[in-house]
């Protein structure tokens, strides 16, 4: 009876170890699982740079840290903006004093924009042509400039995962080979991580 009693108190002390030893190992997975969430929510997403910058020029600039690229992207937009509303109302202007000179009412003259009031209608014509390419090709622009400002901001994410190392080393090995009997020379061009990001 006392055999018994000692064995039912030894399998219990058993059982209790390995609840406790369970509960631990669940603890530590969860606190893994914790940690590389973290880290992988620190993982820099060329993805994202590209989609936010699609959505809004000088996003993906933004969430790449380069915000000195920022005003250059407006600026270029805006530019080809500028270019597109100023030719875009010389067409306007171009084509309806083109209209009202060439229309059998006189009295029309009057909303003839003064620059073209005392024009040949043939000139007015040909520069209604010219403006109207001017603003294809602002458009055209701006649709480029849109998409420079996606890949810059693609290259600058896939770019964001590459660090430049302070260990960076060039040597000179020289080395003999017994069986040949001869010498090279190799250069040995060494890359180290940085401190900074191995600590991370």
């Amino acid at each position: 009876m006392i055999a018994f009693s000692f064995f039912s108190l030894q399998l219990s002390a058993q059982t209790k170890d390995t609840t406790v030893k369970v509960g631990s190992s669940a603890a530590f997975k969860t606190d893994t699982v914790i940690h590389q969430k973290k880290d992988s929510a620190k993982i820099h997403s060329p993805r994202k740079a590209t989609i936010r910058s699609a959505i809004i020029p000088g996003w993906g600039q933004a969430y790449n840290k380069k915000y000195w690229k920022i005003p250059i992207v407006y600026a270029a937009l805006g530019t080809a903006a500028g270019f597109f509303i100023y030719n875009n109302r010389e067409y306007i202007d171009a084509r309806d004093a083109y209209r009202y000179m060439k229309d059998s009412f006189p009295a029309n003259d009057v909303l003839i924009k003064p620059k073209f009031s005392q024009v040949d209608p043939e000139a007015v014509r040909q520069y209604r042509i010219a403006v109207r390419q001017y603003v294809d090709y602002s458009v055209l622009a701006f649709i480029v400039l849109w998409g420079l400002n996606v890949v810059d901001a693609t290259v600058d994410g896939h770019l964001k995962a590459f660090e430049v190392s302070e260990n960076l080393s060039l040597h000179i090995n020289p080395t003999f080979n017994p069986i040949s009997k001869q010498a090279n020379v190799g250069l040995v061009f060494n890359f180290g991580k940085n401190r900074s990001s191995a600590s991370r």
